[in-house]
């Protein structure tokens, strides 16, 4: 049996998701802090979740560890994607695990419950990057930051909501298998008609009650007394 379409499209949506996710997770870069008074004009600072960095764009010198001085890694969408991002990574290879074991590509025929149950797990840990992702960009300017200073938004941040929703279009994608493992469940089960053997039919379908049979009838004496006519043939 082929490997359902739906399948194949979130076998293919949620790995691409894990891998924006990851890089988005690890990379310092939500946002960009340029224009920073009293600093080179070229100074560029990049904040993620675990880390910051500073790079001068002429030079291209980048230099990350460096000192949270405004408290910015103590604010709460800060702390909820440092708790979310890893979470939803684990629970999107848990899913990932799931979903081969129900497609199974190599067998003839897929197991759609387990195949929906990865989805919806898929589908939870794409929400899961969500969140963080999207409270992150709605308190992006109330972060704290130096007055006058340019803010922007990070291509980690970009990815992370790119990863996201594809985990969450693979999930969905998944868990439309449940649709064929109800039909599977409604569909009538027809019992094997039963094999009759050579010869068996013309028995069965033949009348030989001998009880029926009068016992001049069956002797024969009663065709030589009396002749059949033309009504009996």
């Amino acid at each position: 049996m082929r490997t359902p379409t739906a399948m194949i499209v979130g076998l293919v949506l949620c790995p691409c998701g894990l891998l924006l996710t990851l890089t988005g997770t690890l990379a310092p870069s939500w946002r960009k802090v340029s224009l920073v008074p009293n600093q080179p004009m070229d100074l560029v600072w990049e904040q993620g979740i675990w880390d910051i960095c500073r790079e001068r764009q002429s030079t291209h010198d980048r230099l990350c560890g460096q000192a949270d001085e405004l408290g910015y890694f103590e604010e709460v969408p800060v702390r909820v994607a440092q708790g979310l991002m890893p979470s939803s990574l684990v629970i999107t290879l848990l899913g990932l695990v799931v979903a081969a074991l129900g497609v199974r590509c190599w067998q003839e025929e897929p197991r759609h419950l387990l195949a929906g149950v990865a989805g919806l797990v898929l589908l939870l840990s794409g929400l899961m990057s969500l969140v963080p992702t999207s409270w992150y960009t709605h308190e992006l300017w109330a972060l704290p930051a130096l007055p006058g200073s340019t803010l922007a938004v990070g291509y980690s941040l970009v990815l992370s909501y790119l990863g996201s929703c594809l985990e969450i279009l693979g999930g969905l994608a998944l868990a439309l298998s449940f649709h064929q493992c109800c039909k599977e469940h409604r569909a009538p089960k027809l019992s094997p008609s039963p094999v009759l053997e050579p010869g068996l039919c013309s028995t069965i379908g033949a009348y030989s009650n001998p009880w029926d049979v009068l016992k001049d009838e069956r002797d024969g004496q009663y065709w030589r007394n009396n002749p059949p006519c033309d009504s009996d043939l």
